[in-house]
């Protein structure tokens, strides 16, 4: 009896430790090297080799101050997949026992976190204005000649502008992006990028001259210093907090989203929200159905997991992010939370 005990204990020891091992962060029959090609990216070299691609920081063995200033891969690079004394998987960067080695080269040939050119419009122009901003920023408020419109080339006159800066943005001020959460809340604005303008003269009002014009500009029209944030070569990595989110709208207008899409998000940098950090999308739908008495009443149906975004601007309250994966499509107010 106590034999056989023994023998029933042993073997479910074995299968409580068998369980407990963790599972292996690799794709099935992951391939032992990748060669790196221009238009590569960190997120698909990540796929190739990790079922879950933010998990890039553990696989490459990267401490936190690394994940914001990796060094850079670059085309021609050979990532290979080794294992350590005891067992676990990493990669490393040619011959090295290092991570990425660091290059000479300029960063612009460094293989990006996402495709540069997807996000590119939303880099270089500032396509939502925080609803403090707004209220403060500098608006033509004339024209040279009394015009109606403004082309590039044209002078106009803008109050309240800093006169210490002299290249600024011109939007027109869109639609309120209000927070699916309560429908109430808004959150910033949407900005119409029109063009670029230099301040020639300060004064007050202070004379501008327009650089550049996508569309006509007009009295009212609001303006912004030009920025130009970079796209961080933050590499793919999950918040360390809980974040629940949900999706304010998705670029263009259209009412649902893919992969490839970039939507924008209710949660931003003072949710704790950074460039390079990962999502799980989980759809968050409203079926109808009928009660006892065969009256249609509104079913939330239970969140699934559809998809991955990864975040490549923040604000103060809104984030954009790139749908890297999606397995069904994605919609406004569906939800984004640490996966």
């Amino acid at each position: 009896m106590i034999r056989i005990l023994s023998a029933l204990l042993l073997a479910s020891a074995a299968t409580l430790s068998h369980a407990a091992e963790p599972a292996s962060p690799l794709v099935n029959n992951p391939p032992q090297q990748h060669i790196v090609v221009p238009g590569d990216t960190l997120w698909d070299i990540s796929a190739k080799f990790l079922r879950e691609p933010w998990r890039w920081p553990e696989i490459w063995r990267m401490n936190q101050s690394e994940i914001k200033n990796p060094h850079r891969i670059y085309p021609g690079d050979r990532i290979v997949l080794e294992r350590d004394a005891n067992g676990r998987p990493y990669l490393r960067v040619g011959e090295s026992k290092l991570s990425p080695r660091i290059y000479e080269e300029p960063i612009k040939t460094a293989i990006p976190p996402i495709p540069p050119n997807v996000i590119e419009p939303f880099i270089s122009a500032p396509l939502v204005v925080e609803a403090q901003q707004l209220d403060r920023a500098p608006r033509f408020v004339a024209t040279a000649q009394d015009r109606v419109f403004l082309g590039a080339g044209d002078t106009g006159y803008v109050q309240n502008a800093d006169p210490a800066v002299e290249q600024w943005q011109v939007y027109r001020n869109g639609k309120p992006l209000l927070d699916p959460a309560d429908r109430k809340t808004v959150l910033g604005y949407e900005a119409f990028y029109l063009g670029s303008a230099r301040q020639v003269r300060v004064g007050e009002p202070a004379t501008f001259e327009i650089v550049t014009a996508k569309q006509e500009i007009g009295r009212g029209y609001r303006l912004v210093p030009t920025e130009r944030p970079t796209l961080q070569h933050y590499v793919p990595h999950r918040p360390d907090q809980q974040i629940d989110g949900r999706i304010i709208s998705i670029y263009g207008g259209v009412g649902s989203a893919g992969r490839g899409s970039i939507v924008s998000l209710n949660r931003g940098s003072s949710d704790g929200l950074e460039i390079g950090h990962v999502l799980a999308l989980e759809r968050n739908r409203s079926v109808t159905g009928r009660d006892d008495k065969d009256a249609k009443v509104s079913v939330t149906i239970p969140a699934e997991r559809v998809g991955l975004v990864f975040v490549f601007r923040t604000f103060e309250r809104i984030s954009y992010a790139l749908v890297v994966q999606a397995d069904a499509t994605v919609e406004p107010n569906d939800y984004v939370r640490t996966p």
